[in-house]
């Protein structure tokens, strides 16, 4: 991989200055070479990981765990897959100084008492491995039951990091909910809207980018605690204009391009500028959510999709696991 100039400061370490970086990936090589300050996991992540020869003790040791279990077979699977991301994240822990974001099975996020028990045995696991639930954030979908999950399990300091994030509702509902962070996914919001309108969108105009500036100006002018860690990037204008919100979670090639340049970069969000927004303040009980939601294609689309996405590969790491037994 190449690298800029050592006399000057690559885009890459100017942004760390601003922003929490996280590495997007589950690949260990690739969050070594970016210097990350936090991991995440979600499971398409593992599963390109868990097909690479490199990684296949972690696969083989989850399994091993499970030996002799007199468990039915896709009981026994699903077990061995929690034990598989614990152990790609006690690893990435060994990398980064920050946290690991951690995903319940997405088949539950529907399903508010199922996540809460989840997220409770995810901990667990973690705990038995030595790390500290302070270095863990249990991510589950931002459904509204999945929201209300989140709520029970900060009241039990699970600190949790709702994803599949498309529009502002489910960012209010998360922060009244005090969960610890939510991820906006930046790069599929304008998707949808460069399909739907055949527009390309630069960078200070981007969908994504302007529900996380409009989320990132409500939380600081209303002070909510709960942090944003913009995801799903397409390219580094995004990521630059969202410069100074709390964390970035970024791919591999995306870090790589933010190291090669040299550019110039500046915070685009600040507390000041926060507390000049001209915002009302809002709220949504079960009813408004879910209308509010109907009404947005975007955001109820997207969010469909992503859940989907990521069903369909966690059945297929599933498969991988079953082939082990």
């Amino acid at each position: 991989m190449s690298r800029p100039s050592l006399n000057r400061v690559s885009q890459l370490d100017q942004l760390k200055q601003f922003t929490k970086v996280a590495a997007d990936t589950a690949d260990f090589e690739s969050i070594r070479a970016y210097d990350p300050q936090e991991g995440t996991t979600n499971p398409s992540l593992i599963l390109a990981a868990a097909q690479k020869l490199d990684y296949a003790s972690l696969l083989d040791q989850a399994v091993a765990d499970l030996k002799g279990s007199w468990l039915s077979r896709s009981v026994k699977a699903r077990a061995v897959m929690d034990n598989l991301i614990i152990n790609f994240g006690v690893e990435i822990l060994k990398i980064v100084p920050g946290r690991i974001s951690t995903e319940v099975d997405v088949r539950l996020s529907f399903d508010r008492e199922a996540s809460i028990d989840k997220g409770r045995q995810l901990i667990g696991l973690y705990q038995k491995k030595g790390v500290p639930r302070e270095r863990v954030l249990i991510k589950i979908a931002a459904t509204w039951e999945g929201i209300q999950a989140a709520e029970q399990l900060q009241k039990e300091s699970i600190q949790c990091n709702l994803t599949v994030l498309f529009s502002f509702p489910q960012a209010v509902a998360c922060a009244e909910a005090k969960v610890t962070t939510i991820a906006p996914y930046v790069g599929r919001i304008c998707d949808w809207y460069k399909q739907h309108t055949g527009k390309e969108y630069p960078a200070g105009e981007d969908p994504g980018v302007l529900l996380v500036k409009r989320i990132y100006e409500y939380y600081r002018k209303y002070g909510y605690a709960t942090e944003i860690m913009g995801a799903s990037f397409r390219n580094t204008g995004q990521i630059l204009e969202l410069a100074g919100t709390d964390l970035l979670t970024i791919g591999p090639n995306l870090l790589e391009e933010l190291r090669n340049s040299t550019d110039p970069i500046e915070a685009k969000l600040t507390p000041q500028q926060a507390e000049a927004a001209d915002l009302e303040r809002v709220s949504f009980d079960e009813k408004n959510f879910r209308f509010e939601m109907n009404e947005d294609p975007m955001a109820t689309e997207k969010m469909a999709e992503a859940i989907r996405r990521f069903t369909v590969d966690t059945r297929k790491l599933e498969g991988i696991v079953e082939s082990k037994f």
